[in-house]
């Protein structure tokens, strides 16, 4: 599979709404402290040369996912048709291999201790409707979802993580 769906985060545009987090946590309904989509707010440097970006991170669905590896249960696969990163909660024995392999904070527990995920609103992207709310309903389309060369997914991937070094995030 030469491309794939991903998301592709523009920190220049990104207005520290929230629009997107909230969305994807009043669409989805997830349960309190459950937190598909975040958004962080990002300080770098030493007064006087202070800077601030922000990020919106979700599971980035990777171009090869680390958590689908470390699960000793099998509960994750990449789909091959799209390479969209689904979870399988009937399988999950709530280990958390996963999360700590994910350099994301994709992987979430909620109070049945399985693990779920941001998995793309596939079923929106399934039946045509189109992008999942979390970049509907973003603004300055700052989030978008589209189909991507692996090389630019990858990219996109190392671009959030250079994003995430820094310390200081809050969110």
């Amino acid at each position: 599979m030469s491309t794939q769906y991903g998301f592709f985060f523009a920190k220049e545009r990104c207005i520290q709404c929230y629009g997107c987090e909230v969305a994807c946590k009043s669409w989805r309904g997830a349960e309190p402290g459950v937190r598909w989509r975040r958004v962080y707010n990002l300080w770098q440097g030493r007064y006087p040369d202070v800077k601030n970006t922000s990020a919106s991170v979700a599971c980035m669905h990777c171009d090869d996912p680390v958590c689908v590896k470390a699960c000793p249960e099998e509960a994750i696969k990449k789909r091959a048709e799209d390479g969209v990163v689904v979870a399988d909660r009937s399988r999950c024995i709530g280990c958390k291999a996963c999360s700590e392999a994910c350099p994301f904070d994709a992987p979430q527990f909620g109070a049945d201790g399985k693990m779920q995920k941001c998995d793309m609103c596939l079923g929106e992207i399934d039946l045509g409707k189109g992008s999942p709310p979390c970049v509907d309903t973003c603004p300055t389309k700052a989030l978008q979802l589209r189909s991507m060369e692996r090389k630019e997914k990858r990219k996109g991937e190392e671009d959030i993580q250079k994003l995430m070094r820094p310390t200081g995030r809050s969110g």
